[in-house]
C-alpha cells in the first residue's frame, strides 16, 4: 500500500470514529439529563469542549510548524474581529441549537433524535436556495420527497395524527444546525477553523448559561459529578477529540466520501440507544430511518457527481 492509499485509509478510519463517536452522544447526552437540565447539561459540556480545544489548537500548531499562539494566523484587528464574530455568531445559532436538541431527547428516543437531526443535511440546500439564491440540483428535490416520506414512517404520522413534541424540538434543532452550518461556511474560508470551533462552543455556553439559570435548572456539584461521564463525553470526546478526527480525516478524504462517512452519526445514535438504553425500533420506524438516511446519502452523493 503506497503513501498515499494509506493516509486515505487512516483518513476514512479517523471519519468513521467521528461518526460513531457523534452518535453514541445521543445516548451520552440521555444519560446525563437524569442528573441535570438541558440547558445547564449543555452549558457544562459546551465549555468541557471549549477546554478540551485548546490542547487541539496547540498540537496543530505544532504540527504546522508554527508556534502556538491566541490568534494563530489572525494578526491584523479586522481578522481578529472577523475570527470574534464568526465564532459568536456560529456559537449564538450551536447553543441554540444545541439547547432545541438536548429537550428533544427527553421525550423521544436517542435513534429518533439521529435521524431528525441529520435533516440539516437536506434543509442546508434548501436554505442556501431560499436565502442566498443558490441553484440546487433536482436531486436535493428527491431527496426531500424521500425524506418527508421518511420522517411521516419515523414520526407515526397518518391524516389523523401529527407530531410529537419531542419531534417538535428536534426538527427546530435541525434548522437551526443549518443556520449553523451556513453561518461557518461564510465564516470557515476566512478564519482558522478549530479556533472558531473553540469559541463558537465557548459561545454555546455563555447561550445556555443565563436560560439555565433562568429555569431554576441545577449546577449542584453533587448533580455535576454524578454526569461527569456523560459530560466528559459529550465534551472532551464528542467535542476535542471528534473535531480533531474530523480536520485530520477531511485532509486526505474526497469532501463527498467524508460527509457520508459522517452521516453515519445518525445511524451510529441508533446504535447507542440499543446498546446503552435498550431503545428499539418498530419496523414501520426502521424503514422510516432507512428513508431518511438513504435521503442524506442522496443529497450528498449525486451533487458531487454532477
Amino acid at each position: 500500500m503506497n503513501s498515499t492509499k494509506r493516509k486515505e485509509l487512516l483518513g476514512v478510519l479517523a471519519l468513521l470514529l467521528t461518526a460513531l463517536i457523534w452518535g453514541f452522544a445521543f445516548s451520552a447526552q440521555s444519560l446525563g439529563m437524569k442528573h441535570l437540565g438541558p440547558c445547564s447539561f449543555n452549558a457544562l459540556r459546551s465549555f468541557i469542549g471549549a477546554l478540551a480545544l485548546v490542547p487541539c489548537i496547540v498540537l496543530l500548531d505544532l504540527l504546522g510548524h508554527q508556534r502556538p499562539s491566541l490568534w494563530g494566523n489572525a494578526q491584523s484587528p479586522a481578522e481578529r474581529r472577523c475570527l470574534l464574530l464568526g465564532g459568536g455568531a456560529c456559537g449564538f445559532f450551536l447553543g441554540v441549537a444545541s439547547m432545541l436538541q438536548q429537550v428533544g431527547i427527553q421525550s423521544t428516543t436517542t435513534a429518533k433524535a439521529g435521524f431528525l437531526t441529520a435533516l440539516y443535511i437536506i434543509i442546508v440546500p434548501l436554505l442556501g436556495w431560499l436565502l442566498l439564491k443558490r441553484r440546487v440540483a433536482w436531486s436535493i428535490w428527491l431527496a426531500v420527497a424521500l425524506a418527508l416520506v421518511g420522517l411521516a414512517l419515523l414520526c407515526g404520522l397518518s391524516i389523523h395524527t401529527g407530531f410529537e413534541v419531542g419531534d417538535l424540538w428536534l426538527l427546530s434543532c435541525a434548522l437551526m444546525f443549518s443556520f449553523q452550518i451556513l453561518t461557518i461556511d461564510h465564516f470557515v474560508q476566512k478564519v482558522d477553523c478549530v479556533r472558531l470551533s473553540c469559541l463558537q462552543f465557548l459561545t454555546a455556553g455563555l447561550v445556555s448559561l443565563p436560560v439555565a439559570l433562568f429555569l431554576g435548572e441545577s449546577f449542584h456539584a453533587n448533580d455535576i459529578q454524578a454526569a461527569l461521564g456523560p459530560l466528559l463525553f459529550c465534551g472532551v470526546l464528542s467535542s476535542g477529540v471528534a473535531y480533531t478526527l474530523q480536520v485530520v480525516g477531511q485532509k486526505f478524504v474526497q469532501p463527498t466520501i467524508a460527509t457520508l462517512l459522517m452521516s453515519l452519526e445518525a445511524v451510529f445514535s441508533a446504535v447507542g440507544g440499543w446498546l446503552f438504553l435498550k431503545q428499539t425500533l418498530t419496523l414501520r420506524e426502521l424503514i422510516g430511518c432507512a428513508a431518511i438516511l438513504a435521503a442524506v446519502l442522496l443529497a450528498q452523493l449525486l451533487p458531487a457527481r454532477k
